[in-house]
């Protein structure tokens, strides 16, 4: 599935099952209650942090999924093609950072 069957997809969803898109300020807050749901199980399976009883089937891969609903949703709301977008992106990045992280000493360090 390509970027754009992504964003077509969920509004499809968002217009027959949804009814509408929740507002831009209410889906903001959303992904970041998401992201907040992502870096609970990051910190606790990869962080120091442990489970509480029953926390510890927490799906990560349903999470970063809901993050990207909700991305996808908010591109949707506000006329962002982000397919367009991720190419531009990588291509800004790859301008500015063509020497940045290969001459970067604390990227070249093992162990």
């Amino acid at each position: 599935m390509t970027i754009k069957e992504a964003q077509e997809q969920v509004d499809a969803w968002i217009k027959s099952v949804g009814v509408r898109y929740f507002s831009e300020l209410t889906n903001m807050a959303i992904l970041t209650e998401e992201v907040g749901e992502v870096a609970r199980i990051i910190a606790r399976r990869y962080g120091d942090q442990s489970f509480k009883p029953g926390e510890e089937q927490s799906d990560l891969s349903d999470e970063l999924c809901d993050v990207f609903w909700v991305l996808l949703c908010l591109a949707n709301q506000t006329g962002v093609d982000l397919t367009a977008a991720f190419e531009k992106n990588i291509e800004k990045k790859t301008n500015r950072d063509k020497t940045r992280h290969i001459n970067n000493p604390k990227l070249t360090k093992h162990g």
